[in-house]
């Protein structure tokens, strides 16, 4: 990618991981709500009500502005099925929001940030996470190679170091070396502190 996408690529980019994330989510039992993630500070359980939180906040962000509540109670079956409509509306609200209206910037707190760059690290996260969640449930599925692709370019312009090692960060651990000759999706697995089966 030479050029920083604007907000329809990031929509259209956001829509694959969505896509990607899904599939991750089906048939999530409430046995295997307690296994461990590569966010090591999360089980399963901790991991979908972040998951479940972030697709709040990233739609807000279409609209112009981020709240986001905290909730983590819920059985698995409500959860995941909470999760998969968030995620089919997702997409839908930011191409209404791009069409109806010609907002450049949302506001997460008091912190303005250029609207396809909330939607591009929304597609990081997105992805990475579903694949946190097949690494927990043994249904692992690598990241497709053209959304990895994309996606390793921009976890690298968005992800830093505070990111690693601030107040509750801790989605992703520190970059591990990836070999030059492996997969995009290893590559950005690796630059977010995860360690995939492959390499």
């Amino acid at each position: 990618m030479t050029a920083a996408p604007g907000v329809a690529d990031a929509v259209e980019l956001l829509e694959r991981s969505l896509s990607y994330t899904r599939v991750a989510l089906t048939g999530i039992s409430d046995d295997e709500l307690g296994r461990a993630t590569p966010c090591t500070r999360w089980d399963l359980r901790g991991l979908l009500a972040h998951m479940d939180d972030a697709l709040d906040a990233f739609t807000e962000g279409a609209t112009g502005a981020v709240v986001v509540p905290l909730d983590v109670g819920a059985p698995a079956a409500v959860r995941v099925a909470t999760l998969q409509r968030k995620a089919c509306a997702l997409v839908g609200v930011w191409s209404t929001a791009l069409l109806r209206d010609h907002l450049d910037t949302t506001y997460v707190g008091d912190a303005a940030l250029d609207r396809s760059v909330l939607a591009l690290a929304a597609a990081v996260e997105i992805t990475v996470h579903g694949w946190d969640v097949g690494i927990a449930t043994g249904r692992v599925r690598p990241i497709p190679e053209a959304l990895a692709a994309e996606l390793l370019p921009l976890a690298r312009g968005l992800v830093g170091e505070a990111d690693r090692t601030g107040p509750g960060a801790h989605r992703f651990g520190p970059p591990l070396v990836a070999a030059c000759e492996t997969s995009y999706g290893d590559q950005l697995l690796a630059f977010l502190g995860r360690r995939s089966r492959s390499s």
